[in-house]
């Protein structure tokens, strides 16, 4: 069996998927020597009527439970569920509240987004900002959940120096209940976050948030550092309070950061762990015990999806994700919330499919391959850079 794959420039290459299904590993019990979050997609609504939410529940349901039955910590309602990319905020306060009764009743560990994006205006006074985190915060905090308090596009936007961050922050941190994660989302992500805490400046910008930490370190349970960049993430961590912990964000450096080094290492909350999770879950094990040769062994080969699914424009990760999800028989369809499935081309989700087959993370090889023919097929020739788009 073969498949012709378009290749960018036009052309297609032929490529013979897997054969057989991989052994991909079983259920399990979380890791125990690291904390691992997979920030999880959504899956939209097939109908095209969205009411209300436009999700497809039981779907978006499942997939938490997929995840929470392989060891993974679900972030939920964060940007690989399309926050501020088509999701609003009515839909991802259902989400959350939704998602964190799941998570009680299988005993799922959860945190979840608390951002500013009910706002309808990029610039907002910081009175504004704060009592948007904390309408969302609520709404977090009610459900059991922890709270990520995700970077905002308003108090980017409004923002005149490091001190209107520490005000805002400040307020939120001392009136939260439990400890949360702290999101500090680059703008390879968001370009909207560019100067993020206060400035373009990455060595003035890791001051201020630092400074923020140190204020609050009782509040702060950790810190995701979505820069995808090591050396950076690596001295940040060894300069934080005692308790509190690193989650990388970097998609494409997390086997080396987790593993870590003599001076530490960092957890994870990771948008690329939601394909991998089968594999990424068996590697953690394999950390418990020490074998970090093993752990690298088994997540290294992984890094080159990572790295194409996350490639420039990286705002546009989430259409490989979820191609994934399909092809691997997660959902029934591949249309995404606000027709985002468009945002790759044709040849760069062949080249994801090739890559996520090659790892074995299609339970069933076969389906796989008829989806991705049916999804080339559908769009002009096998060559074509047309949008995407698919059910089968």
């Amino acid at each position: 069996m073969t498949i012709e794959l378009p290749v960018e420039g036009g052309g297609t290459r032929t490529y013979e998927p897997r054969a057989e299904p991989a052994p991909l590993p079983r259920a399990g019990a979380p890791a125990a020597s690291r904390t691992v979050f997979a920030a999880a997609h959504v899956v939209a609504s097939h109908s095209r009527d969205p009411g209300v939410t436009g999700l497809d529940w039981d779907a978006t349901l499942a997939f938490r439970r997929h995840l929470w039955g392989h060891g993974l910590g679900v972030a939920e309602a964060m940007d690989t569920a399309q926050r501020g990319g088509g999701l609003d905020w009515p839909a991802a306060a259902e989400l959350i509240r939704r998602s964190s009764a799941e998570a009680k009743s299988v005993g799922g560990r959860i945190a979840c987004g608390v951002a500013t994006d009910q706002l309808a205006t990029a610039q907002v006074a910081l009175d504004g900002i704060t009592a948007a985190y904390e309408e969302q915060f609520a709404v977090v905090e009610e459900s059991g959940a922890q709270a990520v308090i995700m970077a905002s596009r308003q108090l980017a936007a409004t923002a005149a120096s490091a001190d209107d961050y520490h005000e805002v922050y400040g307020r939120l941190l001392r009136q939260a209940a439990e400890p949360v994660i702290l999101h500090w989302l680059g703008p390879m992500f968001d370009p909207a976050l560019e100067g993020y805490w206060g400035s373009s400046d990455l060595d003035a910008a890791t001051e201020t948030f630092l400074d923020i930490i140190a204020a609050h370190p009782d509040k702060v349970d950790g810190v995701k550092i979505s820069l995808l960049d090591a050396e950076r993430e690596i001295a940040l961590r060894r300069r934080l309070p005692r308790g509190v912990r690193c989650y990388t964000g970097d998609d494409f450096n997390y086997p080396e950061l987790i593993a870590g080094d003599d001076r530490g290492f960092s957890h994870a909350l990771l948008g690329v762990f939601d394909p991998l999770a089968p594999l990424a879950a068996e590697a953690l094990r394999v950390l418990d015990t020490g074998d970090v040769k093993r752990f690298r062994a088994l997540l290294d080969p992984t890094v080159e999806l990572a790295r194409h699914l996350f490639q420039a424009p990286t705002r546009h990760y989430k259409t490989g994700v979820v191609l994934l999800a399909w092809l691997a028989g997660h959902q029934e369809h591949f249309t995404m919330v606000g027709g985002a499935q468009t945002a790759r081309s044709l040849p760069h989700l062949a080249r994801a499919y090739e890559l996520a087959d090659a790892l074995g993370l299609f339970p069933d090889p076969e389906r796989a391959e008829a989806r991705m023919k049916a999804l080339i097929t559908g769009h002009g020739s096998p060559g074509s850079h047309g949008s995407p788009g698919g059910t089968a």
